[in-house]
């Protein structure tokens, strides 16, 4: 059986690869995946899988010598980010459909959906799929509305494989991982203060900072900032590979991040984690599971404060529960039995 992977995938973003990793270390042993990517070379090469273009005439090839075809997680179907979002991938869903091979909408976080069309459009992809599951309560409500049927389970990258980041043990411990993005409301004021308010925390807790840029295209700049104002040890690490991007998290006893997916893979690994939200998604994730932490809006306007916070975590703080970890893991390991299901 041959499947069609769709997703966010060879962008660049470590959240996205990281779901694509989970995926294919779920779908069952006998389907082979033709997975969509904005750099088949790459993904060929990290995966070992077959690819295509993700916007070429050979997509159109790719599902007529399928079987199957998956959105493969994440929040695809949304306008917040781009209108044209639900237009690609909603158009390949229906042309899926039309060639009448299975469909899958894996592992979605539906929304932010702000226009008419793209929730129709959204509503009636979702209805002709063969099996839908989704991450959030959000999402699960609102195909309950649409009654649209669903599984209900935690993101899949929970229950991704981490492997260990070389080099990683000789940055002498303790060690901190911040995780910040850029976004319209991170402005220069506030990413001064954030810096001033990380140089502080260094300072108090003679930790060492691992910048870690998730999109390096989007993220690497704000590391680039940062890095020079703190006078302790730290170090900006790229990782292209997601597992070991979920690794390095092992390695650390705090997370400051403003990534969905940096959040759980530190809350997966036993770390304390304090979150900064700039999406419903996040904000969800930090009242889950009770972290501490800011609205970008609404952040304190004090260096001193939000050091402050900080330093309570790092010294009070506890990180998620081993026996909730392990829940959430089960969870996530039911977008597995789905597939297992639907593509036997």
């Amino acid at each position: 059986m041959r499947a069609v992977l769709c997703g966010y995938y060879g962008m660049g973003n470590g959240g996205d690869e990281a779901l694509l990793a989970t995926l294919l270390q779920m779908l069952p042993a006998h389907v082979t995946p033709i997975v969509l990517s904005g750099n088949p070379a790459e993904t060929s090469d990290r995966y070992g899988v077959e690819t295509c273009p993700r916007k070429s005439l050979q997509v159109l090839q790719a599902l007529r010598r399928s079987d199957a075809f998956i959105w493969g997680g994440g929040s695809l179907m949304q306008d917040a980010t781009s209108v044209l979002s639900p237009f690609y991938y909603g158009g390949l869903m229906g042309l899926a459909q039309q060639l009448g091979l299975k469909t899958i909408a894996w592992a979605q976080g539906i929304g932010p959906l702000q226009r008419l069309l793209t929730r129709k459009m959204t509503q009636a992809a979702l209805k002709g799929c063969t099996a839908v599951s989704v991450r959030d309560n959000g999402s699960a409500a609102l195909l309950a509305n649409w009654q649209i049927p669903f599984t209900l389970a935690a993101d899949p990258v929970w229950a991704l494989e981490s492997v260990p980041v070389p080099g990683l043990w000789d940055i002498p411990a303790p060690r901190v991982a911040v995780a910040l993005r850029s976004h319209p409301q991170l402005t220069p004021q506030r990413l001064e203060m954030l810096t001033q308010a990380l140089a502080d925390f260094q300072k108090a807790t003679q930790t060492s900072i691992l910048l870690i840029p998730f999109q390096p295209v989007q993220d690497l700049a704000i590391a680039q900032a940062i890095q020079p104002r703190l006078s302790g040890i730290s170090h900006i690490l790229t990782l292209p590979d997601p597992q070991q991007l979920k690794g390095v998290f092992r390695g650390v006893e705090m997370t400051i991040a403003m990534r969905f997916h940096g959040l759980i893979m530190a809350a997966a690994s036993e770390c304390r984690c304090f979150g900064i939200s700039y999406d419903p998604k996040v904000s969800q994730l930090m009242q889950d599971l009770e972290f501490p932490g800011w609205e970008l809006a609404q952040m304190p306007t004090s260096a001193v404060q939000m050091s402050r916070e900080w330093i309570e975590l790092y010294a009070n703080g506890e990180a998620v529960s081993s026996d909730r970890i392990h829940a959430l893991i089960d969870r996530a390991l039911i977008h597995q039995e789905l597939l297992s299901q639907v593509l036997s």
